[in-house]
């Protein structure tokens, strides 16, 4: 909720610009919407949602006029005129903006207590307090970790993918096929160490035994006239690693025991992937990992014990065993601690991406930033992944990319508030006429109006593809 300080002077421009008339003036002060939650509650249509910014929002498509939010208000903010729901806070923050004495303060910066003593203060009887939004706990950081790349050393040979006992490492070299990477695996493989690691054949020790070919991933290895050549350039690489961060999140949301996330480190048993919706449990973990890492292993196949059938294991997640790091041959492999206070950048534009793929609904939205609940925040990157501005940090090359989508304003819902024209970072919401409408040419599906419109009159969809992006 937003509240007012003792400077409110009553002027009422924060009750000329709420869009949503959540506040009015007693005993000349500047009263709004609690945002407790008994509106959303007690809907019996279910026309009420919050929204990324924690507020309410009604759905005028859902809402049949009952009247049983506005019987439920505790301070009796809620208001039906002409058929429309008023006086619900979507907490869009233009109050605050709009203030001249900057009375307007939102509560997520005040402590539970303080709130609670608000709202006593206001002498009604309220049922419960749990609704109440207030401020995460005294946690200043969270951590997690995990092994990554050097990417200034990093020359993405894929000698560390060939060694992961796992396949959570996966690596891209933009080099032609038919030019060696460095990777050292021939070396590897010679018998008789005739193969040296500058790749240089010793033809006095050379059996011509084939080993070396055979392993190469790129076939920069080659025989003729009975002797050994390797097709290798003096060119600095270029390409991607991504691997897994070890965050755990695929274990928490699996719906079966075969994978667990023990002493920060993951451990999985195929024995345990019992019952007759493995493939179900499989498709939710692999859908949820942040990088895109894990994956069935069509190598390794079980027979599950209640249906009789094969099936496929799980593989692509690290097990933190450090066989990366053993066998790079450039130091570009480390182990590290990742940390996050839930500071972003100032590039935010509020649009609400975050908030939406976040799986813990740790991160609520305000305008220009957000605040990240880090009890709940595991640091799977998730929101930095998907962030399409890069205002959130992150430690991996996976990226997230919106390709197209949908925008379309309802305008028989439209409340002509103007909070899409104001929020969106592409001047893409046009004003005509008094109807506000979205120009497809600059629009980038970005969702900032979508979460910013308090009447939810927006139709509105986007789709991502994989993409990778340097840090």
């Amino acid at each position: 909720m937003f509240v007012s300080t003792n400077t409110c002077d009553g002027k009422g421009e924060c009750i000329k610009q709420c869009p949503t008339k959540a506040i009015r003036l007693i005993n000349g002060k500047a009263l709004s919407c609690l945002t407790c939650g008994l509106c959303y509650k007690n809907c019996p249509s279910n026309a009420i949602f919050i929204n990324s910014y924690g507020g309410y929002v009604v759905d005028r498509a859902k809402c049949s006029g009952c009247g049983m939010c506005m019987y439920n208000c505790p301070i009796d903010n809620i208001k039906i005129e002409d058929g429309i729901v008023y006086g619900i806070c979507s907490r869009c923050g233009v109050c605050e903006e709009a203030c001249p004495s900057n009375s307007r303060i939102d509560s997520f910066r005040l402590t539970e207590e303080k709130q609670l003593e608000f709202i006593k203060s206001l002498s009604n009887a309220l049922p419960t307090y749990k609704g109440v939004p207030h401020k995460p706990s005294e946690t200043t950081e969270v951590t997690r970790s995990y092994f990554t790349t050097d990417y200034d050393r990093c020359i993405y040979c894929g000698r560390c993918e060939k060694y992961c006992p796992t396949g959570t490492i996966q690596v891209t070299l933009d080099r032609d096929e038919g030019i060696c990477s460095d990777c050292g695996l021939c070396s590897d493989v010679c018998p008789n160490g005739a193969m040296n690691k500058n790749h240089i054949v010793n033809k006095s020790t050379c059996t011509l035994c084939l080993n070396c070919l055979k392993a190469c991933p790129h076939n920069a290895i080659s025989i003729g006239k009975f002797k050994i050549n390797v097709n290798h350039i003096n060119q600095k690489p270029e390409g991607s690693i991504i691997s897994c961060i070890n965050c755990g999140l695929c274990a928490s949301l699996s719906e079966n025991d075969s994978l667990r996330y023990e002493d920060s480190k993951l451990r999985y048993d195929p024995t345990e992937d019992i019952g007759e919706n493995i493939p179900k449990a499989h498709k939710i973990a692999i859908d949820s990992c942040p990088v895109a890492t894990l994956k069935e292993d069509d190598e390794m196949l079980l027979v599950n014990e209640i249906t009789g059938e094969e099936q496929n294991t799980l593989a692509g997640f690290c097990v933190s065993c450090g066989n990366c790091v053993k066998v790079c041959e450039n130091d570009a492999r480390l182990f590290k601690v990742a940390t996050w206070d839930g500071s972003i950048t100032d590039e935010c534009i509020s649009c609400g991406i975050c908030c939406e793929v976040c799986p813990k609904e740790a991160i609520t939205l305000h305008r220009g930033t957000i605040s990240v609940d880090l009890d709940k925040c595991i640091l799977c990157e998730n929101c930095g992944v998907y962030c399409p501005v890069n205002a959130i940090p992150r430690t991996t090359m996976h990226k997230k990319e919106i390709v197209d989508g949908f925008c379309f304003i309802e305008q028989q819902l439209c409340m002509h508030c103007g909070l899409c024209y104001d929020i969106c970072p592409y001047d893409a919401i046009n004003k005509n006429n008094g109807k506000f409408e979205v120009d497809e040419d600059k629009c980038k599906y970005c969702g900032a109006c979508k979460n910013a419109c308090p009447a939810n009159a927006f139709m509105f969809e986007r789709n991502f593809k994989d993409s990778i992006e340097e840090i």
